[in-house]
């Protein structure tokens, strides 16, 4: 590393990027301004660290978010002050929502002008309280080593999650003696390695002994937690099924005959029952969200006992009563849990679990002339064997993905899903692609939040990231129509998106691939098109514009009160 010596007199700037380097950061995105150009100066004493341009702060963030989505690394980002850091905001409150860790770097004006509204200032920190796991205004340079090291440790330790670190320009250009500090930090009232109470995991293992119906809800603490292995060794011992979230997909193996698909409102028929039906639930790293729980008074009414593994224990609970709280890391406590499972007898309820996959698959109605998106996702399923890393962004093309996508490997999707952010997909494809060069990155956007962030196709050209990305293109902001359609009896308001641009013109103006399909047969074509170009592909799929997604379960409805669709 360039200049790296204990003790050498650094300014602030220099300090953080030799700290950054020495916490193992490969790469940030960001986005100059006047109150970080001393940090960015300071680039140029330190050519290995990489940084990509970005070509919005969201893009930025979503970029970073995307990155240690698919790592499992913690990203990093950068943006300056007023509104360049609150342009993060909706970035910072994606991943804390998703509890993403990340390490957010904000610029502020000179410590003398804070709280003076001088040009350009806000106060991010306060800001960001609420939906940032932790932050800091560093007014003395000297600790910015340590508070850099610190907000490693909270972002990826724990329940992981967003750190802001917010530094004034001159801070940034003071001089100071670096010293990087080792170790663990020693942080008062922040213990992030809970042991886990055995006496709650023989009570587990006992509910499940006595079960006739029981069911595993598996979330993203089961992916963050790298505990998909234990998952399935506890899933095959006990012989228990598995549904698994939106975050938690990919947690286990969907060609499993275990696996049930996703639970809630465009949940299987399956999961949805199952889950109704139960007499213990086992919720492993999920939390209970109100998209998977819907009418929470009519949740899981049957479940004699329910049993919650999380390491959060503000999540045991919270939004459903917990007789069996297991807190703990999930790959600990399902490690503790599996020395002593067996498995269960309810070959009855398996039997039954699997007559209804039999029954009601998921399902659409195809056509020879007009290509619908749930074709598109199975297409890209097949052909890709299941093992692309796959990002979406919010709406239907979220749902369609999710559901006929077939995930077999733990950080595979990557979406937002508590925030459900628009604007996601794409820069997070960025982010996921750099991370994993050695992953094909599909991105699934539909044609309303491809334009929220649209710019990052910039980004794919200058750096040649060979993101392929697909937009299942509707004309409308697809969920909204939809519930449109069903909630509010074809009362269409304000959800035509006349005057988007031609999107593979678009694409080809910023130096992308572009390509187009309006049937099954193109589609076929473009998407071999689009994989045997080593570069960055934008496919324009033109689908059919009053698709919905089915199964859905109304807002104010229990799970199993489902809309089936034409079917």
């Amino acid at each position: 590393m360039t200049r790296l010596t204990k003790n050498d007199r650094v300014t602030g700037s220099e300090a953080l990027i030799r700290s950054l380097l020495l916490e193992g950061v490969d790469c940030v995105f960001g986005i100059p301004g006047g109150s970080v150009l001393n940090i960015y100066d300071a680039f140029h004493v330190m050519p290995e660290f990489k940084h990509i341009l970005s070509r919005h702060e969201q893009g930025a963030i979503h970029a970073a978010d995307g990155y240690a989505r698919a790592t499992g690394k913690v990203g990093v980002c950068f943006a300056t002050s007023g509104p360049g850091a609150t342009n993060l905001v909706t970035g910072i409150a994606t991943a804390n929502m998703d509890s993403v860790p990340l390490v957010v770097i904000t610029g502020n004006v000179s410590t003398a002008l804070i709280g003076t509204d001088a040009f350009q200032e806000a106060d991010i920190t306060g800001i960001t309280m609420p939906i940032s796991k932790h932050n800091y205004l560093v007014r003395d340079v000297n600790e910015l080593p340590k508070i850099i090291h610190e907000a490693f440790y909270i972002a990826s330790t724990g329940r992981k999650g967003p750190v802001l670190i917010d530094i004034p320009k001159d801070v940034s250009n003071e001089m100071m003696a670096f010293q990087h500090p080792l170790g663990s930090p020693d942080l008062r009232g922040y213990r992030p390695d809970i042991q886990t109470d055995v006496t709650q995991i023989k009570k587990l293992i006992s509910a499940i002994e006595a079960a006739e119906r029981p069911v595993i809800l598996a979330g993203g603490g089961v992916i963050y937690s790298d505990a998909a292995a234990e998952l399935r060794e506890f899933a095959e011992k006990t012989r228990i099924p598995v549904t698994t979230t939106l975050l938690g997909l990919g947690g286990f193996p969907s060609a499993h005959e275990l696996w049930i698909g996703m639970p809630g409102m465009h949940g299987t028929y399956t999961a949805n029952k199952a889950l109704q039906n139960c007499d213990l639930l086992i919720s492993i790293g999920a939390r209970f969200d109100d998209r998977v729980t819907m009418k929470t008074s009519g949740f899981a009414p049957r479940a004699k006992t329910i049993a919650h593994i999380d390491i959060d224990p503000a999540e045991i609970g919270k939004i459903v009563e917990t007789a069996i709280p297991c807190i703990g890391d999930v790959k600990s406590v399902l490690g503790l849990a599996n020395v002593h499972a067996k498995a269960n007898q309810s070959e009855a309820w398996l039997a039954e679990i699997q007559e209804n996959n039999k029954k009601y698959p998921l399902r659409y109605t195809d056509s020879e002339l007009m290509l619908k998106p749930q074709f598109v996702i199975e297409m890209i399923s097949e052909t890709t064997d299941g093992e692309a890393i796959v990002t979406t962004d919010v709406g239907q093309n979220q749902m369609w993905a999710a559901q006929f996508y077939k995930f077999k490997h733990p950080r595979s999707l990557i979406t937002s899903g508590g925030l459900g952010t628009m604007g996601f997909g794409l820069p997070s494809a960025i982010g996921a692609q750099v991370g994993r060069p050695d992953r094909l990155v599909v991105s699934v956007n539909g044609d309303g939040g491809f334009q929220m962030c649209a710019q990052e196709l910039a980004i794919c050209a200058a750096h040649h990231i060979p993101v392929k990305i697909v937009i299942l293109n509707n004309q409308v902001l697809g969920m909204i129509r939809q519930w449109q359609e069903i909630i509010y009896d074809h009362r269409f308001s304000h959800m035509e998106l006349s005057g988007s641009p031609d999107f593979v013109k678009l694409a080809e103006a910023y130096g992308v691939k572009g390509l187009r399909a309006t049937n099954r047969e193109e589609a076929l074509k473009a998407w071999k098109e689009a994989l045997e170009i080593p570069g960055p592909v934008l496919i324009d799929f033109v689908v059919s514009q009053e698709e919905n997604v089915y199964p859905m379960v109304s807002p104010g409805s229990t799970i199993d009160d489902m809309i089936m669709g034409d079917e």
